[in-house]
């Protein structure tokens, strides 16, 4: 096992690995800015090392500081947590190039996956559907309007380096292709730095589901089941997650998460990822994208499956078999993720920053908080405005929901806008009540 792990992130998901590593008796060393000089993986971390100012070019996405920081305080492993450097295959590159383990997928699969056009080529070898559209990147203009019109308007035109909801453009007829096109071509370069875009038929009602996958070094692949992560805003941002997905036919499921095993298998994959999938109302689906990294919502899987991923990640990276295989996996109950984050739904949810003047979360039975964020604490312009993850568990969805609806109604937080009260309308709705999902929900059941 480890000696000693550098964190290579911030907020609550450093919080998370340090605690994981924490309870297998491994020590942490967690990477800050300037910042983020006071933050509680900072005070949580046995060792904290300053990686640069404020900005994330110089800091968290500065490769050379935080490997610089690994090797002065002796690390022999690195978890890059979730965004900045996680799914950058040259970041994991460097850190085998120094002898530093990287807590991840390999090198090749991160490539693979983090090109979407190869990841679509990649999956149709493997037998996984994917929406109609191209494998190759769209450059030529009047070519790519010609194959647009061929797959049929509306499209989408996506970023071949995009992910996380990210790069993503609808184009609703010819006229406007060309434009679009080429905005979204800049987009792409200035966002990944690769200006590849390709283009994929829009489905316009459809559920997101995904489905956690664990990988060994040792061949063997198994699915924990799958999450619903529908309720988007129009940025397709994530707001709540739930585990199992709700009336999602059982055979619908089993073809869904034996399509997820054959993308990771199909990649080469090792560590814990998520295989995301668009499901259309008759139950036809179609491969999205791959994360090669821990998802935000994974805290739903682990509260139905009491299975917990970051360990998981740590011992498959350090070479250990998965102690399981797919028929000793067991789902109990339902569990539901909300994002509490500082945006404000009333500005088309823009991010704010300031100081928590008050603060109180929720607790008791089958609810879980998973922050960063403290009484008195700078929310910084700088990053994601991510506050809390709250997550409940109970044995059922309807019991889920009303242990969610107490939850939140506990949670009080003062000096910045938050999307709160956006949420406990979400769980007072009776079409998300019953289940009626989809990625429109918001802009359907939502809208003032």
């Amino acid at each position: 096992m480890f000696k000693k792990i550098l964190v290579a992130n911030r907020g609550d998901i450093a919080v998370r690995v340090i605690r994981a590593a924490h309870e297998m008796r491994i020590p942490t060393v967690a990477v800050y800015s300037q910042a983020d000089a006071d933050s509680l993986p900072v005070r949580l971390a046995d060792e904290a090392v300053c990686i640069g100012p404020p900005e994330r070019k110089g800091s968290y996405l500065h490769a050379p500081n935080i490997l610089s920081a690994a090797v002065i305080t002796g690390c022999d492993a690195l978890h890059p947590g979730i965004g900045f450097l996680a799914e950058v295959a040259s970041f994991a590159e460097m850190c085998d190039a120094i002898g530093l383990k990287y807590i991840g997928p390999p090198v090749k699969a991160i490539e693979t996956m983090g090109d979407k056009i190869e990841a679509r080529a990649s999956m149709e070898k493997a037998g996984v559907p994917v929406v109609p559209g191209t494998n190759v990147a769209m450059r030529d203009p009047l070519e790519a309007s010609k194959i647009a019109a061929k797959i049929g308007f509306p499209v989408m035109i996506k970023a071949a380096g995009g992910g996380g909801g990210r790069g993503i453009r609808v184009v609703q007829n010819e006229e406007e292709f060309p434009k679009i096109l080429k905005t979204a071509q800049v987009e792409a370069e200035s966002s990944f730095g690769n200006p590849d875009v390709y283009i994929e038929k829009f489905i316009d009602t459809f559920r997101h589901i995904e489905v956690q996958v664990l990988a060994d070094e040792h061949g063997n692949v198994i699915h924990l089941g799958e999450r619903d992560c529908s309720l988007q805003t129009q940025r397709y941002q994530k707001m709540v997650e739930e585990a199992p997905a709700p009336h999602l036919p059982p055979a619908v499921r089993k073809r869904i998460c034996e399509a997820a095993v054959r993308a990771a298998k199909a990649c080469g994959y090792a560590s814990a990822g998520t295989v995301e999938f668009i499901v259309a109302p008759d139950g036809t689906f179609y491969f999205m994208e791959m994360n090669t990294r821990l998802q935000i919502e994974h805290p739903i899987t682990e509260m139905v499956t009491g299975i917990d991923l970051v360990k998981q990640q740590i011992k498959i990276a350090a070479g250990e078999k998965l102690p399981f295989g797919q028929r000793d996996i067991r789902w109990d109950g339902h569990a539901i993720e909300v994002r509490l984050t500082a945006r404000d739904p009333d500005r088309d949810f823009a991010p704010n920053a300031g100081p928590i003047r008050s603060l109180r979360l929720p607790g008791g039975l089958g609810v879980r908080v998973d922050t960063h964020i403290f009484c008195g604490y700078e929310v910084p312009p700088y990053y994601d405005s991510m506050l809390a993850k709250i997550i409940v568990w109970a044995e059922d969805r309807a019991g889920a929901i009303a242990r969610m609806q107490r939850a939140l109604d506990e949670v009080e937080i003062t000096g910045i806008k938050t999307d709160l009260e956006y949420h406990k309308r979400i769980f007072a709705n009776a079409f998300f009540r019953k289940g009626d999902l989809s990625t429109k929900f918001l802009m359907t059941h939502l809208t003032d």
